[in-house]
Order: C-alpha cells, then sequence, then structure tokens
C-alpha cells in the first residue's frame, strides 16, 4: 500500500499538479490576444496531413486567411513538400513535439529528447521555431521548462472546436465556435488526428463560419503577427 501511495504522490508531482498549473494558471503560457480590435487566431494542430491539409490551405487561400500550423515534427519530416507550402502561403509554424505523445507518458529524459529532436528536425527543415503548443495541452514538471530554454512561447487557446471527436458534427464545431467568439480568441481546431475522418468534419464547419466571421468583421491573423499582444490569461475556455 505504502508503495501504491508514493506511486500516486510521484504522479500528482510529475503530471497532474504541474499540468493543472500550466493549463490553468500560469501567466507564462498564452491562451488569448490582446485585441484591440476584431481579430482572431485559427490555429491547427497535429499536421501536416496528406488527406486534409491540401483541402484546408486550398479553404483557407480562397478566403484570404493565415492561420498558425503547430506541426508534428516526424510528420513533417514525411510531408516536406505540404510544409513548404504552408511557409509559402503565409502561414506560422509552431512546434506540436516529435510524435505526439502525452506528456505523463514521457519520462524526463524522454521529455528533454523529444524538444531536442523535434528542434533538429526543424532546423533540418529550415524552420525557425518560436512557438510550442504541447499535445492535448497537457504538461509534466518538465515540459515548460524545456520549451522556455529553447527560447519557444507556448500556445494554448481560448476557444477549443473539439472536432476531434467522433461525437461531434460539423454543425456542432461552428456553433461552439460563434456562441463563443470574443475578440482576441485562439481557436483551437485541427488538421489531423482525432477519431476516423474528424479533419473533414472540421472542414465542413470551416467552410460554414468562416464567411460569417469575416461578415461579423472578424479580421484573421497569425500568432506571428500578435506576438506583442499576446495574453498570458489565468483561465482556459473550453467550450
Amino acid at each position: 500500500m505504502k508503495i501504491i501511495l508514493f506511486l500516486i504522490f510521484l504522479f500528482m508531482i510529475y503530471g497532474v499538479i504541474p499540468n493543472h498549473y500550466y493549463k490553468y494558471i500560469s501567466r507564462k503560457v498564452i491562451r488569448k490576444m490582446d485585441a484591440k480590435q476584431k481579430q482572431i487566431a485559427l490555429t491547427f494542430d497535429d499536421g501536416p496531413d496528406p488527406r486534409y491539409t491540401h483541402e484546408l490551405l486550398d479553404l483557407l487561400k480562397d478566403y484570404n486567411i493565415q492561420a498558425t500550423f503547430f506541426l508534428v515534427a516526424e510528420k513533417s519530416l514525411k510531408n516536406r513538400d505540404i510544409l513548404e507550402r504552408i511557409i509559402h502561403e503565409g502561414h506560422s509554424i509552431g512546434l506540436h513535439s516529435l510524435s505526439h505523445k502525452h506528456a505523463w507518458l514521457s519520462m524526463p529524459f524522454e521529455t528533454k529528447k523529444d524538444f531536442e529532436k523535434s528542434m533538429k528536425i526543424f532546423k533540418e527543415l529550415k524552420v525557425n521555431l518560436k512557438f510550442f503548443r504541447p499535445p492535448w495541452g497537457t504538461f509534466n514538471i518538465l515540459t515548460q521548462y524545456f520549451a522556455k530554454k529553447l527560447g519557444l512561447e507556448t500556445i494554448l487557446w481560448s476557444i477549443n472546436g473539439r472536432d476531434w471527436s467522433s461525437q461531434v458534427t460539423s454543425k456542432e464545431i461552428a456553433k461552439r465556435i460563434m456562441n463563443y467568439i470574443q475578440d482576441g480568441d485562439i481557436i483551437l481546431l485541427h488538421d489531423s488526428g482525432g477519431a476516423e475522418g474528424a479533419p473533414k468534419r472540421t472542414l465542413e464547419a470551416l467552410k460554414e463560419i468562416i464567411p460569417k466571421l469575416k461578415n461579423d468583421g472578424y479580421k484573421f491573423v497569425t500568432i506571428d503577427e500578435k506576438v506583442g499582444d499576446l495574453e498570458h490569461e489565468k483561465a482556459i475556455q473550453t467550450y
């Protein structure tokens, strides 16, 4: 029993407590932009994905919108053509780990290796990274330490589309965003991963919400554009 309690204690110290602190409390983590106008940021996690990212880029190009892509390093290495297109079309790029491993399942040496190998890959791909978003927005006790050590600003979100779920329709994704949108919001969506076919529903939702948001006067910006106007808010919204 004492061993079990000790292991639970270690797990709380290594994962649960730092995760709660950095995800919901720490002012070193960015969750929203300090927008003085009707500006919002679309962000996409887990790519690049040859099945969906090109289609997403086509859609953004049709509406003349730039977004921020938090990319998985190993996927980027395998899909250089998509990475090059993302850069060529003016979108911002952030790191989303080496292979999308959950922070709580990474031992300290694995967390260090994840960052180092990821940065090495993007250096080889000639991408200068400034931003980081942990997979699932989850931290262990060393996640933020290594991000800061490597000069990466950690970006979370203020609206979560929950588009990864098999239980969510494109209409529900659109409704969640439209019902809660505010100036300065950072919107979390995905162009890869999640339930089977989930990014397809994201694309359908975007076809609905982008025209509405533009008609409402919102301007879409990248995280790069708003580096000096980012709020380190205390509460993360997960609508």
